[in-house]
């Protein structure tokens, strides 16, 4: 199969989706007003809730909901063969993802920028709220587990890419002071600090001195660390460490002296990414080699697929960013189909040619079979093997191997990283909430919220148990987090669709997708928690199944309440609660 043919394919629904389907959305169903003062306005305090130009926005949405999950889940899922995992990241994108971020942003201006577990009081109680805000904490944390042990893999693997992302931080900052204190356009400045970045890229891909290798500095990966761990484990703890107290500061700026200018510079780079691999694929044109389907699959695709490929199709976490920080940031509602829809639209990009870099990467069916054995040796080689094939895709355009390679951990380390800040700034606001909700006024002050995030995260990501020994807490949940992550986006859009039920709206749109999505996490949960996980298995799932366990009977708790919600049966009872808009 010709991967040229496979990418136009994809583009031209996603560009089908954004033109009509996301503007029919917007004016018939969400019925979005250009003079409906957003929260931005209204709550304006130059901390959270900062008025910004949809562009900026946009960069900040998109870089903070793309992470490393798009690019991960659809390379584990192409275990499957291609062809399914292609249908769903764009099928879904169009009809799933774009409906639900759009939604999340949409509900939370109405909602004076409130996140979507608040908001969930309003139409399904008190109770549902809390078994709501329960699972977006558990899922929050999870992606702050993963993501940091993403990171701190990629630091050690591909030291060359060290340098550019820190030398980011004090370049975001500058652009941070110069756009909101002088007034100064952010464009030009964000362009010149992504030439910098490529620019030390360049260097260090060539100049090993300037590689900051911390399993070298301490003899090599066979050498002793520190507390009788080895070298490599010692670079891991060091690295998440590091890695903690970066996003524990981030985390509590206001979001224009780093988040914005920070996420501005890595919408750059994702468009120099994505124009660098599409670009590569043009002029190397290259065969899909892999299988369409894969006949000896271990495991059936359904359900687990759709879990598998996660942000690459629709992700729970994205309705967090909408109604967390996005939303504060809005500055007219129109904005929210830009914003919400197309940043939904960018991932799936992201996701396609995540698969095609994967696919194309092998010469033969045999050649797939041996190194997608098995699904664990998916999960454990498929951001491996989406770096190399990008890197041969990037060396289409002339780009020497090492540096292609660096350029490539480099996106996705960006990625990660402003995910996992964004998911530390809402861990803490989920925790306040939950302070609020419980009256304990300590949870609620902003660097006691954040410490819990921050030290419950190094706990999680620093388990020393699983196949890859010390820190191995990001690899094992990685299961849990795609079935909690989908589960989220599942409620969210049951959310939606009672506040459209309400105003007297058609809401097949978000129904739909909802009732299909709602059944494949929950069976995927159900086959996962009580088969795979369970304590009568062997054991070495005890974690993943105690956690999975209490979130799926949450989950059925929820969507009982949320049906009987939908149906109107609390409609008395929650009448005081109702949005006056």
């Amino acid at each position: 199969m010709n991967a040229i043919l496979v990418a136009i394919i994809g583009l031209g629904v996603f560009v089908l989706g954004y033109r009509y389907y996301s503007k029919f959305i917007a004016e018939r169903i969400y019925r979005l007003d250009p003079n409906y003062m957003t929260p931005a306005h209204k709550y304006k305090d130059g901390v959270d809730f900062v008025p910004t130009n949809k562009f900026v926005l946009w960069g900040h949405h998109f870089t903070s909901v793309a992470g490393a999950a798009p690019i991960l889940g659809p390379a584990i899922a192409v275990y499957w063969g291609w062809l399914p995992a292609f249908l769903w990241v764009i099928l879904g994108t169009v009809f799933a993802a774009g409906v639900h971020d759009f939604g999340t942003l949409a509900i939370s201006v109405r909602n004076k920028g409130q996140s979507i577990g608040t908001i969930a009081e309003k139409f399904i109680g008190r109770r549902g709220k809390i078994l709501f805000l329960f699972i977006i904490l558990t899922l929050v944390l999870m992606i702050n587990a993963v993501f940091a042990w993403v990171i701190a893999n990629l630091f050690i693997t591909y030291p060359a890419s060290v340098l550019p992302v820190f030398i980011q931080i004090p370049l975001a900052i500058w652009i941070g002071y110069a756009a909101y204190k002088k007034n100064m356009k952010m464009l030009v400045p964000s362009l010149l600090a992504l030439a910098a970045m490529y620019f030390v890229a360049v260097i260090t891909a060539e100049v090993s001195w300037l590689q900051i290798d911390l399993v070298s500095y301490m003899g090599g990966e066979e050498a002793a660390g520190l507390f009788g761990l080895g070298a490599v484990s010692t670079a891991f703890m060091i690295w998440i460490v590091i890695l903690l107290i970066y996003v524990y500061i981030a985390s509590t700026l206001p979001v224009w002296k780093l988040l914005q200018p920070r996420d501005f510079i890595n919408s750059h780079q994702l468009t120099v990414g994505l124009l660098i691999l599409y670009g590569g694929l043009l002029l190397t044109n290259p065969t899909i080699n892999a299988p369409a389907t894969n006949g000896d699959a271990e495991t059936s695709w359904l359900p687990l697929l759709f879990i598998t490929v996660a942000c690459g199709a629709i992700s729970g976490f994205h309705g967090l960013v909408s109604s967390g920080t996005s939303s504060k940031q809005l500055d007219k509602e129109t904005d929210a189909r830009f914003v919400g829809y197309f940043g939904a639209v960018g991932e799936g990009i992201l996701a396609l040619i995540s698969i095609i870099a994967v696919v194309t990467l092998f010469s033969s069916v045999d050649d797939f079979s041996a190194t997608y054995s098995s699904f664990n040796e998916a999960n454990a080689t498929g951001l491996g093997n989406f770096v190399e094939g990008a890197a041969i895709l990037a060396g289409g355009l002339g780009i020497p191997a090492a540096v292609a390679t660096t350029i490539v951990s480099i996106i996705v380390v960006s990625f990660a990283a402003t995910t996992l800040d964004t998911a530390v700034r809402l861990m803490r606001y989920i925790i306040a909430e939950i302070g609020t909700e419980y009256k304990v006024p300590s949870l609620t002050k902003k660097h006691v919220a954040t410490s819990i995030a921050v030290v419950s995260t190094a706990a999680l990501v620093l388990i020393p148990e699983g196949p890859n020994g010390f820190g191995s807490g990001g690899y094992l949940i990685w299961p849990l987090f795609g079935t909690s992550n989908q589960l989220l986006a599942g409620i969210s859009l049951l959310l939606i669709s009672i506040w459209l039920k309400r105003q007297g709206i058609n809401y097949a749109v978000t129904l739909i997708p909802m009732i299909f999505l709602m059944f494949m996490t929950l069976y995927a949960m159900f086959v996962q928690v009580f088969f795979e996980w369970a304590w009568y298995a062997d054991g070495s799932n005890l974690l993943l199944f105690v956690l999975g366990a209490i979130i799926f009977v949450f989950a059925i708790w929820i969507v009982i309440t949320s049906i009987q919600a939908l149906s109107g049966k609390f409609d008395d009872e929650l009448a005081k609660h109702r949005n006056d808009e």
